[in-house]
């Protein structure tokens, strides 16, 4: 695709940030670092920074030093003057469809999957973004006098649930009201209900606030009653996914790493809810000791504000805002309000412009050569982006908003030089969403800043590659296979019905350490430490984004307002300026999806193993997937084989 045609869109973002600054005490102890000679290229150059701001973390980035960071907080102002006249005017020439009653209500249904990239009209489901844009301009319209908000079952990551409960507390500056109806709540559910002013339930609401979980499969017995044997090469004792191949049970380094992320997510989980419902945080952890599911007792013990069904919801709104009892509560759904825009409500654009670029999913090098449209990131399409940023003069900074858990390691690799490039020209700070881990952290590293949510899952400096050993499962359906080679080595991974031979098997193994040394050494330059430091840090484990803080993987805690916060100080722009955020490759619909208004969703990667053995057919490279809080693939083969894709098929139907 040429340059020429790369979509862009323009969010009309004004991040009326405040120049606060969150800091904390940490020493930084500084070293000489003698970084590898093939990385001393332009690339490595910093960028300017200005000195009027010093970190809220340990800087040990591309420039070093330590900074403090501006917190991007949302600082509402109301609209006045002339500029509230002009924005009225603009209400009464908007087009019809874009046009509302005073007094309406957004309601917005938060439910299922999430995702972090921006989505076509077309397109069913739930965008990140766009429930955030909603937020912000329900804020300053003066035709939305509240917001009544349908929390469900939600399928995402604690960073998108914390990104919707910032924004949930940004409206209320507004002095609008929110309230929460809840008809089925679980933890995370919860977490953005008990940032809303009110919150209600039917009487027979599935309440199951029990505390969290986390759940680490095994398949050692299945692939032994299938005759599959895998041998796997890891490298770093925290890198799990090859115990979930060739053991029974947690490995003490797997359940140290998986305890730490849980006692993270439920500290920071009762920390926030006691604080948002005003009680102590003792008391909310024994009230979910008791294994409380009746919403009658959640009310008397004042966690729910009352037990009514959403038409008595919709009756309490219309007394609130004095609407008559015989008229309708005039109300505007999210996917309506999506098509508002900002120009109409006064939110205009900033002279300056800041690029993001969006990069979400599996990481592949190349897209699909069946022409099929592909999911996850696509490392040459994004190449080619980051490359329009580099070559325009007409972006002051750019953001990598990333939320993968890994895929293709060369791709990641070429996407990070690229990344390096683009920040020796200009700011380039990266965005974390649910999951940055692997490939995705590969990513960011290459950044100036690293943003990232305190639930977020990131690092996973690791490798793991392996094969499965299909000989008794060949001999026990009857199939064979005969292989005739050239060159010592040509069998190493078309021979999958025999175990690795000792030269094989050495070969492999310094492969996976070569891989393993690359990954981590890059890793060591791109965060300014030595290399003996970041292997304490790196060994394929996970971290939440408070952890990593702490440890120096990334520079603030926040979203991508904060992003933008820091964004504009590097590139110069005073915090009080308004900045035009430009979204690079807004998605363009399908014809399906024009004509059945269907919508991407994402796979979930979790419960079964036939994702992974499809992925052992099919790809290759770093793996990590995330589910809940860590689900892995292990990195595979790139020969389709039918009888894995039989294997799957058969495990599918269990």
């Amino acid at each position: 695709m040429s340059r020429g045609r790369i979509a862009v869109h323009r969010l009309r973002y004004t991040y009326a940030a405040s120049s606060s600054i969150t800091s904390s005490s940490s020493a930084v102890t500084r070293f000489q670092f003698q970084c590898p000679q093939q990385y001393l290229t332009r690339a490595s150059l910093p960028f300017h920074f200005h000195s009027r701001y010093s970190s809220s973390v340990p800087k040990q980035a591309l420039h070093g030093g330590v900074e403090n960071y501006p917190s991007g907080d949302f600082d509402f102002k109301p609209l006045t003057g002339w500029k509230n006249f002009i924005v009225k005017l603009k209400m009464l020439t908007a087009l019809p469809w874009h046009r509302l009653r005073y007094d309406t209500v957004l309601t917005i249904k938060l439910r299922g999957q999430i995702s972090d990239q921006l989505k076509s009209r077309f397109s069913r489901g739930l965008s990140l973004p766009q429930i955030c844009d909603n937020f912000l301009k329900a804020a300053y319209d003066p035709r939305i006098s509240g917001i009544y908000l349908h929390i469900d079952t939600l399928n995402c990551g604690w960073a998108k649930v914390e990104e919707i409960r910032r924004h949930i507390f940004n409206f209320r500056k507004s002095g609008k009201l929110i309230v929460a109806y809840v008809p089925s709540c679980r933890e995370k559910e919860y977490y953005i209900a008990s940032a809303c002013e009110e919150i209600y339930a039917p009487p027979s609401a599935y309440f199951s606030l029990f505390g969290l979980t986390v759940q680490a499969p095994f398949f050692r017995g299945v692939l032994e009653n299938l005759g599959i044997e895998p041998e796997v090469e890891r490298i770093g004792k925290y890198k799990s996914v090859g115990d979930q191949l060739t053991r029974r049970t947690m490995s003490e380094d797997h359940h140290e790493m998986l305890t730490a992320l849980l006692d993270n997510i439920y500290t920071h989980w009762l920390d926030n809810v006691s604080a948002a419902r005003g009680k102590k945080r003792e008391d909310i952890e024994n009230f979910i000791n008791k294994g409380v599911y009746q919403v009658e007792t959640l009310k008397e013990e004042g966690f729910i504000s009352d037990i009514i069904y959403d038409d008595e919801v919709i009756t309490r709104l219309k007394e609130r805002l004095q609407v008559k009892t015989k008229k309708n509560l005039p109300m505007v759904d999210y996917r309506k309000y999506s098509g508002v825009r900002k120009s109409t409500l006064g939110l205009s654009d900033g002279k300056d412009l800041i690029a993001v670029i969006r990069a979400s999913g599996s990481i592949r090098r190349i897209d699909s050569p069946l022409g099929a449209r592909s999911s996850g990131i696509i490392g040459e399409k994004l190449i080619e982006k980051i490359r329009s940023i580099r070559e325009s003069n007409k972006y002051k900074a750019a953001i990598i908003r990333i939320d993968s858990p890994g895929g293709d390691a060369l791709a990641s690799d070429l996407m990070w030089r690229e990344i390096r490039l683009l920040a020796a020209s200009k700011p380039v700070i990266a965005s974390m969403s649910d999951v940055a881990a692997s490939g995705g952290y590969y990513m960011a590293m290459g950044a100036g800043v690293i943003v990232a949510e305190n639930l977020t899952l990131t690092g996973s400096i690791g490798v793991v590659t392996g094969k499965l050993n299909l000989g008794k499962l060949y001999e026990k359906i009857g199939f064979n296979k005969e292989i005739i080679s050239r060159g010592r080595y040509a069998e190493l991974r078309a021979a999958e019905q025999r175990s690795f031979r000792p030269d094989e098997a050495e070969l492999f193994s310094q492969s996976a350490q070569h891989a393993y040394k690359q990954f981590r050494d890059k890793a060591a330059f791109s965060r300014s430490m030595t290399v003996d430091k970041m292997e304490e840090v790196a060994q394929g484990r996970v971290w939440t984004g408070k952890d990593a803080a702490s440890h120096g993987l990334i520079d603030a805690i926040g979203g991508l307002s904060r992003a933008v916060a820091i964004a504009k100080l590097k590139a110069g722009i005073p915090q009080d300026r308004q900045v035009t955020v430009v979204e690079l490759s807004r998605p363009s619909p399908s014809l399906p999806e024009i004509l059945s208004g269907l919508g991407n969703s994402l796979v979930g990667v979790d419960r079964t193993l036939n994702e992974l053995l499809e992925d052992l057919t099919f790809s290759h490279g770093v793996q990590a997937r995330m589910d809940g809080i860590m689900f892995e693939k292990l990195e595979g083969y790139s020969y389709a084989n039918p009888i894995l894709a039989l294997i799957k098929d058969y495990l599918s139907s269990l």
